[in-house]
C-alpha cells in the first residue's frame, strides 16, 4: 500500500497501520469478544418489538454474513437496503436472496432524479460518482433505526482497522456521526452545503441528513461493528455466502482480483478508477494487501497481479458500458476524460513534454513508478 492512501500511515519499520491492526488481531480474545456481542444483543433484545436490531444490508457477500451470524444468535433483525445508485442484476439477485433467509427487509431508494444531479456534482466537484450512495448507505439506516425506534444497528467491517486509519478509529467498536464525518465518504462536500450551492430543498435532501442528536438519544440509538466482535474476512465471509444463496460475478470484476467483490452498482469501476488517479492504487491493490496479511498470497504475487489489473479504465463494468452509466448524469465520453484529467495526481503519473497525460493504449495514465 503507498502512502499516498488517506489515513494510512507507515511506521518506523516501513509497516502501515492497516498490517499493525492485523497483527493485533493475534493477540484478541475473540471468544471473549464473541460472548461480549452475545450479550449486548440479548440487552438490546425487546419482547414488546418485532426487532431485535436492524442491519444495513446491499446486494453484497458481506451483508449476507452479517445477517446469516445474527439469525445464528436467535436475533430477529430488520434488514434495511439503501439502494445502491446503479443496482447491478446479480446485485438485485443478492437482495432478493437475503429475504429467502428469513428477514423482513426495508429498502428505501432515493429519487432517482435528484440522485442523478448529486451523482454528477459528486463525480465533478469531488471524483465519487457515487457520492449520494456512500452517504445514504450510513444516514437511511439510521433515519429508519429512529423512525422504527430500533435502538441497535449491526454494521459490518470498520474500513479504518481493515484498510488502514487512525488507530483511535481502527479500534472502535461503534459507527456514529463523528466516523461518519470523517471517514465516511464525504470528501468534504456537506450535505448542508447542497441547498445555497445547488438549490436543493431540504426535503429533497432529507434522506441524505443524518437525524439529530435529539433524535437519536430519544430511540438510543447505537452502531456496532461485527467486524469488532468477529475476526473479519473478506474471502471467509464469501465461502459463507455462497453456502447460503449469495451469487458472485463468475469472473474476476474489472479493475479487481476477485469476483465477489463490489458487484451490487455498476458505478463501482468508476469509482475505483478515481481513487486510482487520486491515490496510484486501485481495487487489487486493497484485495491484493488483505490476502498477504493472511497468508494466502506472496508478496511477488501480488506485485505482479497488482501491476496488470489495478487502474484499468472503465470501458465497461460488469456488462455494462461507461456511456449507459455516465447517460443518467448527462455526462459524455470526452467530458469524462475531461474530469478523470483534473483529478489525476501528476506528482504519481507521467506527464509529456506537452503538460499533458501520458496514457496507454486503453487509456489509463502511466505511473511514474511501477510498483516492485
Amino acid at each position: 500500500m503507498p502512502d499516498s492512501k488517506p489515513d494510512l500511515v507507515l511506521d518506523d519499520s516501513g509497516v502501515c497501520n492497516a498490517c499493525r491492526s492485523y497483527e493485533n488481531r493475534g493477540v484478541v480474545d475473540w471468544s471473549a469478544r464473541k460472548l461480549e456481542l452475545e450479550k449486548l444483543v440479548e440487552r438490546y433484545s425487546r419482547s414488546d418489538s418485532q426487532w431485535d436490531c436492524l442491519i444495513p444490508v446491499s446486494g453484497g457477500k458481506d451483508s449476507t454474513f452479517q445477517v446469516v451470524k445474527m439469525l445464528q444468535l436467535g436475533v430477529r433483525p430488520l434488514c434495511v437496503v439503501a439502494t445502491t445508485c446503479d443496482l447491478t442484476d446479480v446485485g438485485r439477485k443478492n437482495i432478493e436472496n437475503l429475504k429467502r433467509l428469513g428477514v423482513d427487509m426495508i429498502e428505501v431508494s432515493p429519487d432517482p432524479r435528484v440522485r442523478a444531479r448529486l451523482n454528477r456534482i459528486g463525480l465533478v466537484e469531488v471524483g465519487d460518482i457515487s457520492w449520494p450512495e456512500h452517504v445514504g448507505i450510513f444516514t437511511i439506516p439510521v433515519r429508519v433505526a429512529v423512525q422504527y425506534r430500533i435502538p441497535l444497528i449491526i454494521w459490518g467491517e470498520n474500513s479504518q482497522n481493515e484498510y488502514g486509519g487512525p488507530a483511535a478509529a481502527a479500534a472502535n467498536n461503534a459507527l456514529n456521526r463523528r466516523w461518519l464525518e470523517e471517514f465516511g465518504g464525504l470528501l468534504g462536500l456537506r450535505v448542508s452545503d447542497l441547498s445555497s450551492a445547488y438549490g436543493f430543498s431540504s426535503r429533497e435532501l432529507s434522506i441524505y441528513t443524518y437525524p439529530t442528536d435529539a433524535e437519536l438519544s430519544e430511540v438510543g440509538v447505537t452502531g456496532l461493528f461485527l467486524g469488532h466482535y468477529l475476526p473479519w474476512d473478506g474471502l471467509a465471509n464469501s465461502l459463507i455466502a455462497h453456502a447460503h444463496g449469495f451469487t458472485s460475478y463468475g469472473s474476476i470484476v474489472e479493475g479487481s482480483m476477485v469476483d465477489y467483490e463490489n458487484l451490487d452498482n455498476y458505478q463501482t469501476g468508476i469509482h475505483d478508477y478515481f481513487k486510482f488517479l487520486k491515490f496510484g492504487f486501485g481495487r487489487a491493490s486493497d484485495h491484493a494487501s488483505l490476502h498477504i496479511r493472511r497468508g494466502r498470497l506472496t508478496r511477488d504475487d501480488a506485485v505482479n497481479i497488482v501491476n496488470r489489473l489495478d487502474g484499468t479504465f472503465p470501458h465497461s463494468y460488469m456488462g455494462k458500458t461507461l456511456a449507459d452509466v455516465l447517460a443518467p448524469l448527462k455526462v459524455d465520453l470526452v467530458e469524462f476524460e475531461a474530469i478523470c484529467d483534473r483529478f489525476t495526481n501528476r506528482s504519481i503519473f507521467r506527464v509529456g513534454s506537452n503538460g499533458k497525460l501520458v496514457k496507454s493504449e486503453s487509456g489509463q495514465p502511466i505511473k511514474l513508478v511501477e510498483l516492485n
